[in-house]
C-alpha cells in the first residue's frame, strides 16, 4: 500500500519485550563495581552521557533512546544464572554475593526524546551510588548512541525531503528492516524515524508495537510469478482492495507504468501509486508522471526507493522531480555516512567532589550540569544548581528518582512534535544537507571557573 499522505502517526504505546540481561555490560564495569562494593564506596556519583563532537556531516543531533534506557535501569539486576556464571569466571563468592544485591536506586535527568542536541551537551545525567551508576554505563551508551545516531540521520532525511515545508514535501517511509544489524536495530530505526518525521514503516512488528502506519508494496518476485505484469497487477489489486502500489520496473519501466495505468482504470481503483526502484529515478519519475497525467491519472502517486539518502532527497526537491513518497532503507538503518557517534559517559562528581578527566583530546568538564536553550537554539551549558540565563529553557528534566520513573512513558507523538519544533528553530546553516554548520554552545562563567579550579588542583598530581 502507498503511505497515506497526511495520516498522523498514532504512536502512544511503548515497546514491549523483556528487560535486558544484567550482564549486558562490559567486563570492566563489573570488576570496578565489585571493587567499589568491597571497599564500601557507596557515596553518590554523578555521570553525564554526552557526544564529544559531531560527525563532519552533522549540524545537530536528535536525542533518542531514553525510554529503552529507563526500562533497563528500572529492571536492572543479576539473576542466579548470571551470578553463577560470574562465579566461574574470576569473581569470588564475596564479590558475586555483593553484585547480586545491586539494583539501580538512583536519579536520572535527561533531555526528552526528539529534542535537538549539540556537542558537549548531556543527553543523560545519572546520580546513584557509584557501583550502580558505573555498572549501567555500557548499556546506556549502547542505547543512547545508536538511537540518537539513527534519529539524527532520519531527521536529515526529513529536512532534505522538505518535511518542514508547509506542504510536507516528499513523504518518507522506513524501508530499513532487511538491512539493519539485527531485529532490535530494525525496531529502533522504525521508532526513531517516526520521531524524526517519517510517516510510515514497512516493519510490521514495529508498526504494531509502536502504533505506526504500516506501508508496503510488492516484490519483483510477485510480478515474475505471473504470466505478465498486467496479470500480476490485476491479481494484487483484486486480492488487496484499498490503496495499492504497483512495482513497475521488473522488466521495462515505462511499459510497467502503462500496465499499472491500465489496471487502475480498468478496475476503477480510487487510490494508487507506482513504485520506481531502479535506474535513473529522477528521469523515470518525470516520464512516469507524464504518462500517468496523459492517461488522466493525475492523482496516482509516485513512490521511489533504492539506496536513497538525504542527498538524493535534497536533489529531487531542488530539481523539481515529481516524487510524492520515498522509501529510505539501508543508508538510514545503518546511518551510512556517520554510523557512530563519539559518545562518552563520564564521572563528574563523586561524594560531593567535582572531578574531571585531563586526557589529551578527551578533557571533561566537572560538576553536575544543566543545558539552557534560548530562542534560535542558542544553548548554554552550566552547573545544575545555577539559575541559568534569562529566557533559557532547561533541557535536562528529572525522569527517574530512587530508581523509579516519575511518570508513564510519554507518547511518541510528543517526541515527534518536539523534534519538528526544534528543527524549525535551527539556523539554516545547521540544517544544510552538505557541509552543515552547528550552532555554537557557550559555557557559563561558573562552569568555566569550576573547570579551571579542578584542573589546577589535578595538575600537580
Amino acid at each position: 500500500m502507498p503511505a497515506a499522505r497526511g495520516k498522523a502517526v498514532d504512536a502512544t504505546r511503548e515497546p514491549e519485550g523483556h528487560a535486558a540481561p544484567g550482564l549486558a555490560t562490559d567486563l570492566y564495569e563489573l570488576t570496578m563495581a565489585a571493587s567499589y562494593l568491597r571497599r564500601g564506596m557507596q557515596e553518590p556519583a554523578t555521570f553525564t552521557l554526552f557526544v564529544r563532537r559531531l560527525p563532519p556531516q552533522r549540524g545537530y543531533l536528535v536525542a533518542a533512546g531514553l525510554e529503552d534506557s529507563l526500562r533497563f535501569l528500572e529492571t536492572f539486576s543479576l539473576d542466579d544464572s548470571e551470578l553463577e556464571w560470574l562465579s566461574r569466571h574470576g569473581f569470588t563468592d564475596d564479590e558475586v554475593a555483593r553484585l547480586g544485591t545491586l539494583r539501580f536506586s538512583g536519579d536520572v535527568a535527561a533531555v526528552p526524546e526528539g529534542r535537538v542536541v549539540l556537542a558537549g551537551e548531556p543527553l543523560l545525567q545519572v546520580t546513584a551510588p557509584i557501583a550502580e551508576a558505573q555498572v549501567v554505563e555500557t548499556y546506556l551508551l549502547n542505547q543512547m548512541t545508536f538511537h540518537t545516531t539513527v534519529a539524527s540521520k532520519a531527521a536529515r532525511c526529513v529536512v532534505a525531503a522538505g518535511g518542514l515545508d508547509p506542504d510536507g514535501g516528499i513523504e518518507l517511509v522506513d524501508f530499513s528492516m532487511r538491512r539493519t544489524a539485527g531485529l532490535e536495530a530494525a525496531m529502533a530505526v522504525a521508532r526513531d524515524s517516526a520521531i524524526a518525521g517519517f510517516s510510515a514503516t514497512s516493519n510490521v512488528e514495529a508498526a504494531r508495537r509502536f502504533e505506526l502506519q504500516p506501508s508496503g508494496t510488492m516484490a519483483h518476485s510477485y510480478v515474475e510469478a505471473f504470466p505478465s505484469e498486467r496479470d500480476a497487477f490485476t491479481a494484487f489489486a483484486q486480492d488487496r482492495p484499498g490503496p495499492v502500489t504497483f512495482l513497475v520496473d521488473t522488466y521495462d519501466t515505462m511499459r510497467g507504468v502503462d500496465a499499472a495505468a491500465d489496471t487502475i482504470q480498468r478496475l476503477g481503483i480510487a487510490e494508487a501509486a507506482v513504485r520506481l526502484d531502479s535506474g535513473d529515478l529522477a528521469a523515470l519519475a518525470r516520464r512516469a508522471r507524464r504518462r500517468l497525467d496523459r492517461a488522466g491519472l493525475r492523482e496516482v502517486r509516485i513512490l521511489v526507493s533504492g539506496g536513497l539518502d538525504e542527498h538524493d532527497l535534497d536533489r529531487f526537491r531542488r530539481d523539481g522531480v515529481p516524487v510524492d513518497a520515498a522509501g529510505v532503507g539501508t543508508r538510514l538503518g545503518v546511518s551510512a555516512d556517520a554510523p557512530s557517534l563519539d559518545s562518552a559517559y563520564k564521572l563528574v562528581v563523586y561524594a560531593g567532589r567535582p572531578v574531571c578527566k585531563l586526557s589529551a583530546g578527551k578533557v571533561t568538564l566537572p560538576g553536575a550540569k544543566q543545558v539552557w536553550r534560548r530562542p534560535g537554539i542558542r544553548d548554554v551549558i552550566g552547573l545544575a544548581d545555577e539559575a541559568g540565563p534569562a529566557g533559557g529553557l532547561p533541557l535536562l528534566e528529572p525522569v527517574m528518582q530512587g530508581g523509579r520513573r516519575l511518570g508513564p512513558p510519554p507518547a511518541l507523538a510528543d517526541a515527534r512534535r518536539r523534534c519538528r519544533e526544534d528543527l524549525l528553530a535551527l539556523p539554516a546553516g545547521a540544517l544544510a544537507t552538505a557541509d552543515p554548520v552547528p550552532p555554537a554552545v557557550r559555557l557559563t562563567p561558573a562552569l568555566r571557573n569550576l573547570a579551571r579550579v579542578s584542573v589546577a588542583a589535578l595538575r600537580p598530581r
